[in-house]
């Protein structure tokens, strides 16, 4: 047995698991569900599972683009405007048929990855604090989507509208191919030499430099993967609500950190995942449908989602303290 690599002590070992946050945000979920179940006779037929998916699928995508740039100990405001703005365009230049729903999405995360490389440049190489940068993008892309669309309207073409939210020959979900595909996509891209440098740099940039690893590039890269799924999230959710709305980003500037804090990914960088942020937004989703079904008032809704999301970025703190404790005493 290979000293470099001890056994982890038995005291340690539900500390590793408790550290590993797409597993407690999973059994976290699947409570919900039960819950979820037992308050509501439709919960689990078809029809009401393909509904969450679908109204899940956004923030997921949202998620999913913020922790690339939490990881690398960054913050991103300008999900919501680039949201906004791509929800707009697609309801504004909407093309029928599939090759058009493609050239529809090829253009709103073109629009993304070009925000994204802005907000990359400005923090990677012009040393803009990241708050900063990201507000200034955000207001622009909101201003923009104004411009654009005054007040909610537009239309999405009927093959977005139906096909996209609908079922792969009516058994799987499109929506949750999506979010499988994302997932799959993580699984790949943290084994790159990206992906392993995006961690490095978020749990400290100057050794990561000193190590030989580029780490204007690296953030660089973050911002720009951030900014393809805010584009990719405004495109689904203009298949879902099947029109514009140039504030449709608005509520999701909050959420996506309170599912990656769900998630457990730290927001000092260097730990968590894409996975887990994905799990912690259909989380806060279902937990919007439970507390309907229990009859709580929607006005709580904001309540329940804000102590929720301090409790666990309180637990994985404690949890990431003794993870850290549990390595210095190997």
């Amino acid at each position: 047995m290979s000293l470099a690599n001890p056994p982890l002590p038995a005291r340690w070992r539900p500390i590793r698991l408790l550290t590993n946050g797409a597993l407690l945000i999973t059994g976290v979920y699947l409570i919900l569900v039960v819950i979820y179940a037992a308050t509501e006779a439709s919960a689990l037929s078809a029809y009401s599972i393909e509904s969450l998916l679908n109204n899940s699928l956004p923030l997921m995508l949202a998620a999913a683009g913020q922790t690339f740039v939490i990881l690398q100990g960054g913050f991103d405001l300008s999900v919501a405007g680039v949201i906004s703005l791509a929800n707009v365009i697609v309801a504004v230049v909407p093309v029928e048929g599939p090759w058009g729903a493609l050239a529809n999405f090829a253009m709103v995360v073109g629009i993304g990855l070009a925000v994204g490389a802005v907000n990359g440049l400005a923090v990677a190489y012009l040393r803009i604090q990241s708050i900063a940068a990201t507000l200034a993008t955000m207001m622009i892309c909101k201003g923009i989507s104004l411009l654009i669309l005054q007040a909610p309207g537009g239309y999405v073409s009927e093959f977005m509208a139906y096909e996209l939210t609908g079922s792969l020959f009516g058994q799987v979900s499109v929506a949750a191919l999506i979010a499988l595909a994302v997932a799959l996509v993580w699984v790949v891209f943290r084994r790159t030499n990206t992906g392993l440098a995006l961690f490095a740099v978020g749990r400290d940039a100057n050794a990561a430099a000193l190590s030989g690893i580029n780490v204007r590039r690296t953030r660089f890269i973050a911002f720009c993967w951030a900014g393809v799924f805010y584009g990719a999230a405004g495109y689904m959710l203009a298949a879902q609500t099947s029109t514009g709305n140039p504030a449709a980003g608005d509520p999701f500037l909050l959420l996506c950190f309170a599912a990656v804090a769900l998630g457990g990914t730290s927001f000092s960088g260097g730990a968590g995942g894409v996975i887990a942020s994905l799990m912690g937004a259909a989380t806060l989703m279902l937990m919007q449908k439970v507390l309907f079904s229990t009859g709580v008032s929607s006005f709580y809704t904001g309540v329940f989602q804000g102590t929720v999301m301090i409790v666990a970025v309180l637990l994985m703190t404690l949890v990431h303290m003794a993870s850290r404790q549990r390595r210095a005493q190997r």
